[in-house]
């Protein structure tokens, strides 16, 4: 069975969705681990009702970045993690993380990259700069992740619509759920292609 890690440092809707599609075989995986720099966020909460193991690693617990990006890795190896998920995680991966499980980290971004990403967009601030911009459409990205912010190379994408009396907030519910759909559909394929390659 493909395990996930996910990291996450808000509310975890979107964890809640893997955790869903893993439970009905939409996706032929297992999350073995949710990690968040914030200890008390709802993704952790979400992972505790699920009976999943949680890890809390912030600058309260390593103050150092070289041991806290040691510590990362240490928990996905110790984990078995086959993909690692970042699903609103607000901070970036050190080198050593980065570097083991090149080509095995996803991002999930509100947008249509590389039109709002990069440092600072995130979360509604996204969503507020799309329709300050009177964009057209917009949607979401799924990509392996890179060295910086909203770089790597890009998977999938989906186009949301944007209404000329749309808020910040009604873009906001209607890319996360284009988002959250096109995550799993993206990673039920991926999971199926290494799973194959295997025979």
């Amino acid at each position: 069975m493909t395990r996930l890690v996910a990291l996450a440092s808000h509310e975890g809707m979107t964890l809640q969705a893997i955790l869903d599609a893993c439970s009905s075989g939409s996706i032929n995986a297992d999350v073995a681990l949710v990690v968040s720099n914030n200890s008390q966020c709802g993704a952790m909460q979400r992972a505790a009702r699920a009976n999943i193991a949680t890890l809390h690693l912030s600058g309260k617990t390593h103050p150092d970045d070289d041991a806290r990006d040691e510590a990362m890795l240490l928990a996905l190896r110790e984990a078995h993690a086959d993909w690692v998920l970042l699903l609103g995680y607000m901070k970036k991966l050190g080198p050593r993380t980065l570097h083991a499980y090149d080509g095995h980290i996803l991002n999930t971004h509100p947008a249509l990259l590389p039109k709002f990403g990069g440092k600072g967009f995130y979360g509604r601030r996204v969503h507020e700069a799309v329709v300050a911009a009177q964009e057209t459409q917009s949607g979401a990205t799924i990509h392996l992740v890179g060295t910086d912010y909203d770089t790597g190379p890009l998977l999938a994408q989906v186009r949301v619509p944007v209404d000329p009396q749309d808020t910040p907030e009604a873009l906001e519910f209607r890319v996360k759920i284009a988002e959250q759909a096109l995550l799993i559909d993206t990673l039920a394929e991926l999971i199926a292609s290494r799973q194959a390659s295997n025979y």
